[in-house]
């Protein structure tokens, strides 16, 4: 598996060491034409709207949309969870407008308010290492959505299809749970692919 992460922002390095720990190649991502040898994308943390701009710069935004239209999976970590939704509050436009959700941006405070805590994630694991650092949250989901994990009654985790999203850091631990969940996903639809071929 080739799982790629979008390297304009962000923690790149610790995701590819954790999808080489769930047995994936990692790969950083900084010009479109990377998108075509990957099996799954990762839009990590970092601030949303200095991500936006700049996926919007390099020619991103269409590519990332007809990427996830080819039915191949993205993960959205912190503040790439603000990419992939679909409504911001408070923002008129939304960036990559994939995922069925309206997010909420710094919701958990500032930089001082950061914390860690092992999370439940249905089918992943009763406790999952998550770095929470000015994090998002999910506030509202649609009907195709699954929501995978809660912390203080908010919804930090969710998944529809072959979209995955998280408010917390998973690359800042050394658990690796996640990565694998989404090394599975990219396998999945690798299969179900080339079954159609």
């Amino acid at each position: 598996m080739k799982i790629g992460v979008l390297a304009l922002q962000g923690a790149v390095a610790e995701h590819i060491r954790m999808l080489e720990m769930a047995g994936s190649e990692g790969i950083a991502v900084k010009k479109v034409s990377e998108l075509e040898q990957l099996d799954g994308l990762i839009i990590p943390g970092g601030e949303s709207t200095t991500i936006g701009r700049l996926m919007l710069e390099y020619g991103f935004i269409e590519a990332i949309r007809e990427f996830a239209g080819a039915g191949k999976p993205v993960f959205g970590t912190c503040a790439g969870l603000i990419v992939i939704a679909d409504e911001i509050v408070g923002q008129a436009n939304a960036h990559l407008k994939l995922m069925d959700m309206k997010v909420s941006r710094n919701a958990f405070g500032r930089q001082r308010e950061s914390f860690e805590t092992d999370l439940p994630i249905k089918g992943i694991s009763e406790t999952v290492r998550a770095v929470f650092i000015r994090a998002p949250l999910i506030t509202e989901v649609g009907p195709e959505v699954e929501v995978l994990a809660i912390y203080n009654d908010q919804i930090v985790a969710a998944r529809q299809g072959h979209l995955l999203a998280c408010s917390f850091h998973p690359e800042l631990t050394n658990d690796h749970q996640l990565h694998a969940y989404f090394v599975a996903m990219a396998e999945e639809h690798k299969l179900a692919s080339s079954s159609k071929l």
